[in-house]
């Protein structure tokens, strides 16, 4: 799941992250993420607004390295998903009396993937919100990072209540670049439970 090659810049904007933000203290996981959706978006404010469970996060990181598959809200968060490819269902999926076109592509997706997927919902709450109505999905990972006015933050405040294993963040703001960076962050890092051992990028 990790790349073989940086590109220069990427490795700049490390340093200028680093250099503006103390993450040395954060577990592993968390720091990955942590660190990607700042470096994807160039905003320090998610240091504290982002909501991170590091055991939550080992256990995806290994539901990924055993295969579990990866679902998309919208083409977005799919085409920012670098190494695997993940499930998106929105075009197929038509809206109807109470259920948005987003809503919909979540029931879609579920009926191909099952249980024990990695959600990625960066754009509409009402995926966020549909998906957790769905009793049996038991998903190895939701990142839900939906962006708005009308409904993000309190679809991201229902997923933190629901128990859901989850990364999420308290404010408005999120969208498709920071929901899939959070995900690659997971497919990037070379976790280890040594702490000594450091996984930069």
């Amino acid at each position: 799941m990790t790349r073989s090659a940086v590109h220069p810049i990427e490795l700049e904007s490390f340093r200028i992250l680093r250099s503006r933000l103390d993450t040395t203290g954060l577990p592993p996981l968390t720091r990955a993420v942590v660190e990607r959706v700042i470096h994807s978006s160039a905003d320090l404010d998610y240091a504290d607004d982002l909501v991170c469970d590091e055991p939550s996060l080992v256990a995806a990181h290994a539901a990924l390295l055993a295969g579990a598959p990866i679902v998309a809200d919208v083409e977005m968060v799919s085409a920012g998903i670098t190494t695997r490819k993940a499930v998106c269902r929105l075009k197929e999926a038509r809206s109807g009396p109470g259920l948005t076109r987003s809503a919909h592509a979540v029931r879609l997706a579920y009926e191909e993937v099952g249980p024990g997927a990695v959600w990625v919902i960066g754009c509409a709450p009402t995926a966020l919100e549909e998906l957790l109505l769905i009793e049996d999905a038991a998903p190895a990972l939701v990142i839900g990072l939906p962006v708005g006015f009308v409904g993000a933050a309190e679809s991201k405040a229902a997923l933190r209540a629901s128990g859901l294993p989850a990364v999420s963040n308290i404010s408005e703001k999120g969208g498709s670049a920071v929901a899939a960076a959070a995900l690659n962050a997971l497919l990037y890092t070379e976790y280890t439970e040594n702490p000594s051992k450091e996984q930069d990028l």
